[in-house]
Order: C-alpha cells, then sequence, then structure tokens
C-alpha cells in the first residue's frame, strides 16, 4: 500500500485556498501513484476554528466544499480533516471529523473521541466525542483512523496522569487494526516534538503496527503548528518524515509492518525533531507565527518601536526573518532619561538588519504633557504617573504610525515583564502582536545569541546584550531597582505560572526566600487586568499567558 502525507498551512475560513492546496496535494499523490492521501485535522476550515463552528454559513461551506471533493475523488482516496453535524437530538451539534473520500463517494467517516478541554483547547464547547474510533478495510488493510488527541492517552507512556479512561489506539489495536493513522492539529512548543515522537514510537512498538501521523503547519493566532509529520514502523523507528515548520509532502510505501519511504520522503539529515538546535526550533516558530499572522491578517509590513534593548532588538530581527528587511521600519522615541548609546544601540542594529530607521524625540510631547497635567498634579511629587506617561507617547506615536502608514506593530515585552507587571498599559504594550511574549528574559537573551551565531556576525548589538536592562523611565533606572535579577525571576516564574506550584515549594526549589516568591505571586495576579488587554502574542511553551490559562481579574489571591 502507498500512503502520500500532505502536510498544509490551513487559514481559518478560507475555503477556497484549503481546497485549492488539498486539490494540489491530490494531483501530486496522483501522479505519485499513492492509494491514499492523508490531510491534517480540520484542514478544510483550518484550526482552530472556534466559534466560528456556531455560524450557519461556515457549517455550510464546509459541507459544499467537502461535496466538491468528494465528487471529484478517483481511485486515490483522501482522508480529510473537517467537521460534520450531530444527527442526535441530544449532546453537542457537531463532531471533529476525518471523511475518506474514495470513487466519488464518502467511504468511512472516523470521529474524534477524546476532546481536549484544557490549555488552549476548548474542543467540548461545540463537539461530541465519539464513542469508539473507526476501523476502515481499503487496499487490503485495516486502518484505525484517529484524530490527533486520540492517541494522547497511551496508559503506558502517561502513567503520571490520564485524562480519559479509554485508549482509542488501544481499543483499534485490539480490534485487529494492522496500520493506525492520525490526522493531527497540535501546536507547538519547546519539547513537544521530542515528546511527540516518542508517543507516536511507543504505540508502533507496542502494537508492532505502522503508524502514519500528519500534522498542521503554519500560524493561527496564538498558535504556531510546526508539522514534524512522520510515518513510524512497526518497530517505532521513524521512517519518514516531513519537514518541521514548513509545508511538505511525504510518500511512503507499506509492506506489512515494514516502511519504505519513497525517494524524497526519507527522513532528513538533521536532529531528530529539531530537539538537538532548540533554539532553532524555537527561532523558526516564531519567524513562522509571525509571517502567518501578518499574511493571514492582511498586512505585508511591520513597524518596531527601538529602543536600544534586547526585546525590541530581538522583535526586530524576527520580523525582518518573517517579512524581508524591506517590510520592516524601526522608530526610535528617546526621551530625556534615554542615554546616548540606546539610539546608537538602534542605529546599529537597523543597520545590520538592513532596516529603516526613523528617530522621533518624544521630549516636547513629554513637556507639553506635563504642562497640561501641571495644575491638576499641583503639589504632588513625580512618581510612576510621569514613567507611565513616556510610556504611553511612545505607545500612541507607535500607533499613529501603525493607522497611517498601514504596519502591524509588533509589540516588545517578554513573559517576565508581562508575568510581574512591569509594562505599561497604553504604552508599550500597544500593538497587534506580542511575539515574544512566552519568552522568558533569559530565553530572550539566548536566542538573541543563537541569531547572532546563526548569522555569523553581530545583529544584535554586542552593546545591547551586555548593558543592564532598563525601561529609561527616569535617571539611572535599571530593571533590577524593583525586580529580583532575571536569572532568578525566570526560575520563580517558571514554578508559578508554568507549574502552578505554591510559593513555599518554588523559594525551596530555588533557594531564596519564601516571602521574596509570595512578592513575585501576588505581582503575578495583580497584573491579570493589563494581561488580558494584552495583544495575542505566540504560545512557544506548554503555558503561555492567553487563552490557555484562564484567571479571574477580581479575585482574593491564595498564593
Amino acid at each position: 500500500m502507498r500512503l502520500a502525507l500532505g502536510q498544509m498551512n490551513a487559514t481559518i475560513g478560507d475555503f477556497a485556498g484549503n481546497a485549492a492546496k488539498i486539490e494540489e496535494l491530490w494531483r501530486e499523490a496522483e501522479a505519485a501513484r499513492a492509494d491514499l492521501l492523508l490531510v491534517p485535522e480540520m484542514a478544510l476550515c483550518g484550526y482552530p476554528a472556534r466559534d466560528l463552528l456556531d455560524r450557519p454559513a461556515f457549517q455550510a461551506e464546509t459541507a459544499r466544499i467537502l461535496a466538491e471533493l468528494t465528487r471529484r475523488a478517483g481511485k486515490t482516496a483522501l482522508l480529510v480533516g473537517t467537521f460534520l453535524p450531530n444527527p442526535s437530538k441530544t449532546g453537542k451539534p457537531l463532531f471533529n471529523a476525518a471523511a475518506l473520500l474514495r470513487n466519488g463517494r464518502v467511504v468511512a467517516v472516523g470521529r474524534k473521541c477524546l476532546l481536549p478541554a484544557y490549555d488552549v483547547f476548548d474542543e467540548v464547547r461545540h463537539f461530541e466525542p465519539a464513542r469508539n474510533p473507526t476501523l476502515v478495510r481499503l487496499g487490503g488493510r485495516k486502518i484505525g483512523l484517529t484524530i490527533c488527541e486520540d492517541l494522547w492517552n497511551d496508559k503506558d507512556f502517561f502513567r503520571e496522569r490520564r485524562l480519559y479512561r479509554g485508549d482509542p489506539g488501544e481499543s483499534l489495536l485490539s480490534r485487529g487494526a494492522d496500520l493506525v493513522v492520525n490526522v493531527s492539529a497540535s501546536p507547538f512548543s519547546e519539547g513537544k516534538p521530542r515528546l511527540r515522537r516518542r508517543m507516536l514510537s511507543r504505540l508502533a512498538r507496542d502494537g508492532g503496527v505502522p503508524v502514519v501521523y500528519v500534522n498542521l503547519v503554519g500560524g493561527n493566532d496564538e498558535l504556531v503548528f510546526d508539522g514534524g509529520s512522520m510515518v513510524l514502523d512497526g518497530r517505532g523507528r521513524v521512517r519518514a518524515r516531513a519537514a518541521l515548520f514548513e509545508e511538505d509532502f511525504v510518500v511512503v510505501d507499506l509492506d506489512g509492518s515494514h516502511v519504505t519511504p519513497v525517494a524524497g520522503s526519507e527522513p532528513a539529515d538533521l536532529p531528530d525533531d529539531a530537539e538537538d538546535e532548540p533554539l532553532e526550533s524555537l527561532r523558526r516558530a516564531l519567524v513562522l507565527g509571525i509571517r502567518d499572522y501578518a499574511r493571514k491578517c492582511g498586512f505585508g509590513t511591520a513597524v518596531v518601536g527601538l529602543s536600544g534593548g534586547l526585546d525590541s532588538a530581538l522583535v526586530g530581527a524576527l520580523a525582518v526573518d518573517a517579512l524581508g528587511a524591506g517590510a520592516v521600519t524601526g522608530l526610535a522615541l528617546p526621551s530625556r532619561y534615554s542615554s546616548e548609546g540606546s539610539v546608537t544601540d538602534a542605529r546599529a542594529l537597523a543597520a545590520a538588519l538592513g532596516i529603516r530607521l526613523e528617530i522621533v524625540p518624544i521630549e516636547p510631547l513629554f513637556a507639553a504633557a506635563k504642562a497640561t497635567l501641571a495644575p491638576l498634579f499641583a503639589g504632588l511629587p513625580e512618581d510612576v504617573t510621569e514613567e507611565n506617561l513616556q510610556a504611553r507617547i511612545r505607545g500612541m506615536l507607535l500607533m499613529a504610525y501603525s493607522n497611517k502608514l498601514g504596519p502591524l506593530l509588533l509589540t516588545t515585552g517578554n513573559k517576565s515583564e508581562l508575568a510581574v507587571g512591569y509594562c505599561t498599559l497604553y504604552g508599550d504594550m500597544c500593538g497587534g502582536l506580542a511575539p515574544i511574549s512566552d519568552l522568558p528574559k533569559m530565553r530572550a537573551y539566548a536566542l538573541s545569541r543563537h541569531l547572532n551565531r546563526r548569522a555569523g556576525r553581530e545583529i544584535i548589538p554586542a552593546a545591547t546584550l551586555e548593558k543592564a536592562p532598563s525601561a529609561e523611565l527616569r535617571p539611572g533606572q535599571t530593571d533590577q531597582d524593583s525586580l529580583p535579577p532575571y536569572e532568578l525571576l525566570d526560575r520563580l516564574l517558571e514554578g508559578l505560572v508554568e507549574r502552578n506550584r505554591t510559593p513555599g515549594a518554588v523559594a525551596r526549589e530555588a533557594g531564596t526566600a519564601e516571602a521574596l516568591v509570595a512578592g513575585i505571586a501576588r505581582q503575578i495576579d495583580r497584573a491579570e487586568y493589563k494581561r488580558q488587554q494584552a495583544a495575542p502574542g505566540l504560545r512557544v511553551s506548554m503555558k503561555a499567558f492567553g487563552s490557555g490559562r484562564r484567571i479571574p481579574i477580581a479575585q482574593v489571591s491564595k498564593a
């Protein structure tokens, strides 16, 4: 049996565009004399479609495209991810499904059994879970059809905590499946590609059957899908693999439990899943996320406020990788407190990236704003109000530039700052996308150094990497005036935010005072109102701020 894997980048709601990609992959599969082409979960409409699924027009268009593809189906079958109505009068209105099309008809339908309702996932909002996975005969094989989460509940692999009682993979093997296929929309996070490969390998090895996995690729809002589609033989070995972070097409021949990649589909001569190069994986994920967010939202250009600091330099460099130097503009917005080095470093960065830089001093506006407010603030000392005023003037100017000339404003805050509220609402938080909002400060440093090593030259200036981080909103200010050193802060945040540990436990692990950690925990909770008004950020960790972390604003914290 010959299988083709079509790793594609679907855009939510772009039915014509998604169908055209499927058609092109189908033609390639037919040319390769494949018996079956697989494309990812929800490939027809894009994933996650969220509450668009409730719209009758969205449902009707998905059904129309599926009917067109069914009529077109010939000898090469297509397994395509979509959604289908639930005919029952009880339960959720839809099924997350994979339709098997051949010879002008739907010959089988696989419905998703395990519906994730954690972190960024909320499939139980719309979908009814299937009771059992589908087993279908095709080309002399008994094929088990699964969809993404259906394979994420192996009792031997997930021993500490299983989220579901049933295991569709085990069920299919017990029913005699000699091939398990999985159409997926599994988003990237650091470490996940390796975890995914190990999990699939365990299933293939335990069952003694090949496992075929085809994953979505591309960015959709906060999520970045890394692709990494693969075919494993009955011994759990990866025998063919698609590229990471780009569309790809893979063809394999199956003979019993053996897998033979067709020329061009062999595993690339690269580290498995790029986990031996985690910083390069991270770079590619962020670049893809920026590129697709801009493209799918209709932006061709971007603007970044360049302060001379590390975070804005990193965002500028990633934006150039994503969109090209000619599509990115930097705005330097110095104030009376900006060091000479800040402008110098912004100039050096712009020259290294080959982007246009505009320098717009904010002193006249800052002075005018202070004078305007003077009668209201009479007798009161200057404090954080005046500091925030500078940040908000910068935000106003950056947004004005975006409004007038049309570029996407990329905001530059990192996860450490966003966690503790070390950012100004309606100021430096202004923007349409926050590319590094899931990168702790020390990870931002590491990625910046990686960019320089990768380029073989100094893109991000050495002075930017070496100087003490500062918002430069008052004389001699540094971040560490009010925050612990970032090396320590990031460790505390990892425990508090990503692992939900108590301050006491985090303090013991970090070897620091519990009172310090409890104070940081309170800052995290107090800053929730800011994060809920922040630009969407690209998720690259297992627990990002955004839709996957839902904390009330009005609460009494018991951290």
